[in-house]
């Protein structure tokens, strides 16, 4: 999910408004986006796309997923000093979402190589609408998995599902209707009902709202080819002992919906 011009034209419609006099600003200028605290930076491509769409000359001297430190010049650009500043905000607000993400990302898998040095740290759907492809590169820049990136990746039968239909139903319901190439995941609040879901035929079982000792419960009853994924209100503090179950996949919705900006400065001249 590429960022696109029409990205960008609804970013710098909803930043410039109808009667920009802001940035009414004459000649030419540079300018250079800096940290300001130490991180991991990503959404480069979405400030290279903001600033070249525009026409102004962008390079970018780190890549996303590098660690920064304050004073790192992350991108440099020069053009007209009008379109210059009116990219600015736009520019330097994807780039801060996107490396709060992929900082807060970083940590988590910090966190869970204190206790395995194979469980994936994924992020989920929890991401703002119009900004997924952000958001989940921003993850994958931070060494996490990107998990689903829409419904059509995976069939994910959920607490929802199963009231309708029965657990057991429910994974026959949806294994007659997906590609042979689509795996079945399982949503369960209890270690029996993971050894059910796994019976029932699920290619995953997402471990939801356990307890460390109720997950590592619920793994020792999976067969060795059913991924087992925890989930559920678990915080970067909580990854260690959740790693140390055996599960495969920890993941979290926190990582998209709560990181917190990392921030930059844009300075001109």
């Amino acid at each position: 999910m590429p960022v696109t011009d029409a990205d960008v034209e609804r970013w710098l419609r909803e930043d410039l408004g109808h009667h920009d006099v802001t940035n009414d600003v004459p000649g030419e200028t540079t300018g250079r986006l800096v940290a300001t605290e130490s991180g991991v930076v990503a959404g480069l491509a979405a400030a290279r796309a903001v600033f070249a769409y525009l026409d102004c000359g962008v390079e970018t001297t780190h890549e996303d997923g590098d660690r920064v430190d304050p004073g790192d010049v992350v991108l440099t650009v020069e053009g007209a000093a009008q379109d210059v500043l009116r990219a600015e905000r736009v520019a330097v607000n994807a780039v801060g979402h996107a490396s709060g993400i992929a900082s807060k990302t970083r940590r988590a898998v910090d966190a869970a190589r204190e206790e395995s040095d194979h469980v994936a740290i994924a992020a989920t759907r929890k991401t703002t609408p119009g900004l997924r492809g952000v958001e989940k590169r921003a993850v994958a820049a931070g060494g996490g998995d990107t998990h689903r990136l829409d419904l059509s990746h995976m069939v994910m039968v959920k607490d929802n599902h199963v009231a309708e239909m029965g657990l057991e139903r429910a994974v026959a319901h949806f294994r007659e209707r997906a590609s042979f190439a689509t795996q079945i995941e399982v949503e369960v609040e209890t270690p029996a009902d993971a050894a059910r879901a796994a019976e029932a035929g699920a290619d995953i079982v997402l471990l939801d709202n356990m307890t460390p000792a109720e997950t590592r419960e619920a793994v020792d009853r999976l067969p060795d080819d059913v991924l087992a994924e925890a989930s559920g209100g678990i915080t970067v503090a909580d990854i260690p002992a959740y790693a140390a179950t055996g599960a495969d996949v920890i993941s979290l919705g926190s990582l998209t919906h709560s990181a917190a900006s990392l921030d930059y400065s844009f300075r001109t001249g």
